[in-house]
C-alpha cells in the first residue's frame, strides 16, 4: 500500500462507496457505517441479511467510543485490555446506533484493529468502519486479491491492497457483560 492507494481507498469510503481491504485473517468488505445507502450496498453485494448486524473496526479506542452505551468499569477494562488486536467483542450499543448496524441485537461487535492498514485506513477515512469478510454469504472468505475479483466480479469501488495479518482464523467475538464466545476464532 501507498500513500496515493490509501487515499483512494479512503476517498471511495468517504463518498458512499464500498471497499475490500486487507485484515487480520482475510480480505474485508467496508463502508461507512453511518452511511445507510453504503452498508445497504455493501449487504446487497455479500447477500448478507440487515439482521446479522455487522462489525467496526477502528484504528483507535476513540474511534468507537461514541458506539458503546453504558459499560461496567470492569467489562470495559477487559475489552480495552485486548485492544488494539484481533479481537471483536460485543458491547451494549448506544443510544442512536442505528439498527442497520446492530441488526436484530441490542449491541454493537466492535474492533480496534493492530493491522497497520486498517489503522492507516481508518484515520484517512476519519472513523471506524464496516468489517465484514469480503466473501459472498456461504463462501470462503477471500483470503487473496484473485479470490476476491473472482468472487466480486468488479462489482466494489475499490480496495487497498496489501498483505493480510497473518492470523489462522476470523477473529473471535465475544460478549463483553456475560464474557460469553459468541463466534470462536
Amino acid at each position: 500500500m501507498n500513500r496515493w492507494q490509501l487515499s483512494q481507498a479512503a476517498g471511495i469510503v468517504r463518498a458512499g462507496g464500498v471497499i475490500a481491504y486487507p485484515t487480520e485473517y482475510c480480505f474485508g468488505l467496508g463502508c461507512d457505517p453511518l452511511n445507510l445507502s453504503a452498508v445497504l450496498q455493501l449487504l446487497s453485494l455479500k447477500q448478507r441479511p440487515i439482521s446479522k448486524g455487522l462489525i467496526l473496526v477502528a484504528a483507535d479506542y476513540s474511534q468507537v467510543d461514541p458506539y458503546i452505551g453504558p459499560l461496567p468499569t470492569e467489562c470495559l477494562a477487559t475489552v480495552k485490555a485486548t485492544w488494539p488486536g484481533p479481537h471483536t467483542w460485543v458491547l451494549p450499543a448506544a443510544r442512536g446506533v442505528p439498527e442497520w448496524l446492530r441488526g436484530d441485537h441490542d449491541g454493537i461487535a466492535l474492533r480496534v484493529s493492530a493491522h497497520p492498514q486498517v489503522v492507516a485506513l481508518c484515520r484517512a477515512s476519519g472513523g471506524p468502519l464496516v468489517s465484514t469478510s469480503a466473501n459472498l454469504t456461504g463462501c470462503a472468505p477471500a483470503r487473496s486479491l484473485l479470490t476476491l475479483r473472482r468472487q466480486f466480479r468488479g462489482s466494489l469501488d475499490g480496495y487497498l491492497p496489501g498483505p493480510l495479518g497473518g492470523a489462522a482464523a476470523p477473529t473471535e467475538i465475544r460478549d463483553a457483560l456475560s464474557g460469553a464466545v459468541v463466534r470462536p476464532a
